[in-house]
């Protein structure tokens, strides 16, 4: 089983895991709610980044030792979350639907700013206002909120919004981010289901495809994942450039031999 999605560590597993894993006892999970902007969901605790949760998130906790949060996200992921990042289950209402913005005191620009959200950052709204929805997390301009139930509809769009974003290993934010985290970032904000790495998504996501490119074609190579623009310019979040870039596909393709990293493995097409 891929530890990445498999609720399970040896001293305790979920439930509909009884008899296909070993662990000392097996729960239901408690439902609780990341409760910052943004966390790192580790592979062990206090150990190596694997994803990031943001503010909203849906988890499952199985067991909390030590300060640290044994769960399963509703992407499926699994991994360890500090505890003190997480709150009672919340319903959220509306999501950041700009790179980013800001949480204010009072119902005013110049008021304190609170909170700094990211893209995709989901909030709960308990009153609007002129200029700004109250939220549980401070007054947020409506401007830069989406309700959930309306998502957007083109994941290209949403990737070209965190153009210049810096490259992030295992970020999932516009406060930095990787190719895969760029891909399922933008397919969930439009209400799409979309794992995690991109081994899971060449697997998971579309069907094989031949060229010409066509907008929103995934394009794979091992361990790295973009997404096409057009028919010549793919836009992706990589280490060579550390930020999220448009660059011709004829180029990246050779680039991206010549460092060594191989050729293209996997076109899909949703």
């Amino acid at each position: 089983m891929d530890r990445r999605l498999t609720p399970a560590n040896g001293r305790v597993a979920a439930l509909h895991l009884a008899g296909a894993v070993e662990a000392e006892r097996y729960v239901a999970g408690v439902p609780m709610s990341v409760g910052d902007p943004v966390v790192d969901l580790c592979a062990e605790p206090d150990g190596p980044r694997d994803r990031q949760l943001l503010l909203g998130t849906r988890v499952t906790v199985f067991e909390e030792r030590q300060g640290w949060s044994f769960v399963q996200a509703e992407d499926d992921y699994v991994g360890y979350v500090a505890a003190s990042h997480l709150i009672p289950e919340a319903t959220p209402t509306h999501f950041v639907a700009t790179l980013a913005t800001h949480a204010y005191e009072a119902e005013e620009f110049k008021s304190r700013d609170v909170l700094h959200l990211p893209f995709g950052a989901r909030v709960t709204v308990v009153n609007e206002r002129r200029r700004f929805f109250e939220t549980t997390v401070g007054f947020v301009s409506k401007s830069h909120l989406r309700p959930l139930d309306r998502p957007m509809n083109d994941p290209v769009t949403v990737a070209q919004i965190h153009f210049g974003v810096p490259y992030l290993w295992g970020g999932n934010s516009s406060r930095g981010i990787d190719c895969s985290g760029l891909v399922s970032t933008s397919f969930r904000a439009c209400g799409l289901p979309c794992p995690a790495d991109s081994d899971m998504q060449r697997d998971g996501l579309g069907a094989e495809a031949q060229t010409p490119y066509e907008r929103g074609d995934l394009v794979f190579w091992k361990g790295h994942v973009g997404l096409m623009v057009d028919d010549a310019t793919l836009i992706h979040a990589n280490a060579h450039h550390m930020a999220t870039v448009y660059e011709p596909i004829e180029r990246a393709v050779l680039r991206i031999a010549a460092q060594g990293d191989g050729d293209v493995i996997a076109h899909k097409r949703l």
